[in-house]
């Protein structure tokens, strides 16, 4: 049966107004004063010894901190707890708004079934080496809302680099049982999927990655939140804020578009503190990627003043040409943390 390929359909992507960047402003240390020094009775005072001027250098000012849609503020609960807690109120129940044609794996690839909840899902893997060793492997989240061969495609510098890759089809996709949630179950799926790549016998699961594109870039990110498997992260134009995202696009929606706090549950930006594992944020700097600058950079800066290693990285190119260069820079990123101790 011949390779069937479908038309990319480009994920949807809402672009808004940017504000200019909101700086806050943190007072600098305040100098300290010296006291007098007091000799031991019955002894001579050492003489006074010259006052040094001060010179400490004043703190750095802090990066500037973008503004935010009203209702994702930073939260001080992390992710994973506000997740396990929280109970979506889904108006709709359809699959993934996407159409799909299912193809065969190509040669170096198989399909395999994992369980996510009651659901029976699939996902494409690497064929196991034939040296039978144990590979660092890359759970790959495709763009959009169906799997296609090009994803696949997509992830061939990852196991050109010596990882397995799995990636996986989640619910409501390519005629998968269960609906779509968006960003929320999806969450579930991805978890599954990493459980599913690091029980694999040519892997080695202390050296598991997720990493995703568009849509995918997204739930890398709740992914890297919601667990403390991954060594590392790295989103391709995921989208932080899931109201600018769906800006427009309220059909997508499948839940009330008035209640914040389902939206807050899927935005990154409001969670910025809850990152497990060491992050990047790639995006492309020409076209509609503009769209994802100002609330990547927020999520940054609030990881990094917790001590997060999160970082942005701007990247030539646009949704989908940039995405070489930044999967090239996110192998190095990679290979840089299975280098530290686990």
């Amino acid at each position: 049966m011949p390779l069937i390929t479908r038309p990319r359909l480009r994920p949807i992507i809402a672009l808004t107004a940017l504000t200019a960047l909101a700086c806050q402003e943190v007072p600098r240390a305040a100098q300290t004063a010296r006291g007098p020094t007091v000799a031991p009775a019955g002894t001579e005072p050492a003489p006074a010894a010259p006052i040094a001027a001060e010179t400490a250098e004043p703190a750095p000012e802090p990066a500037p901190l973008p503004p935010v849609s009203p209702g994702l503020e930073l939260q001080d609960e992390p992710y994973a707890e506000a997740r396990a807690k929280f109970k979506t109120k889904l108006i709709s129940t359809d699959p993934a708004p996407q159409s799909y044609q299912n193809v065969p794996p190509p040669p170096g690839a198989r399909e395999i079934s994992y369980l996510s909840g009651g659901l029976k899902l699939k996902a494409w893997v690497s064929e196991p080496p034939a040296d039978g060793r144990r590979l660092p492997a890359v759970l790959f989240l495709h763009g959009g809302f169906a799997f296609a061969l090009d994803d696949w495609e997509m992830a061939e510098r990852y196991r050109d680099a010596g990882f397995v890759v799995l990636m996986p089809m989640l619910r409501g996709e390519n005629g998968l049982p269960g609906g779509f949630s968006m960003f929320f179950h999806e969450v579930d799926d991805v978890l599954a999927a990493a459980d599913a790549l690091a029980k694999l016998p040519y892997v080695q699961p202390d050296r598991l990655h997720v990493a995703g594109h568009s849509v995918g870039g997204t739930l890398t990110l709740l992914a890297a939140m919601g667990s403390d498997r991954f060594r590392a992260a790295a989103s391709f134009s995921g989208s932080p804020n899931q109201i600018d995202w769906s800006s427009g696009h309220t059909r997508l929606i499948p839940f009330s578009p008035y209640d914040i706090r389902e939206f807050q549950i899927r935005s990154p930006v409001a969670y910025a503190t809850s990152f497990r594992c060491p992050v990047r944020l790639y995006h492309g700097l020409s076209g509609e990627e503009r769209f994802f600058g100002p609330a990547s950079q927020r999520l940054a800066v609030l990881a990094q003043r917790s001590g997060l290693d999160v970082k942005v990285v701007p990247v030539a190119g646009d949704h989908f040409t940039s995405v070489p260069e930044a999967m090239r820079q996110s192998i190095e990123f990679f290979r840089e943390q299975q280098r530290q101790p686990p």
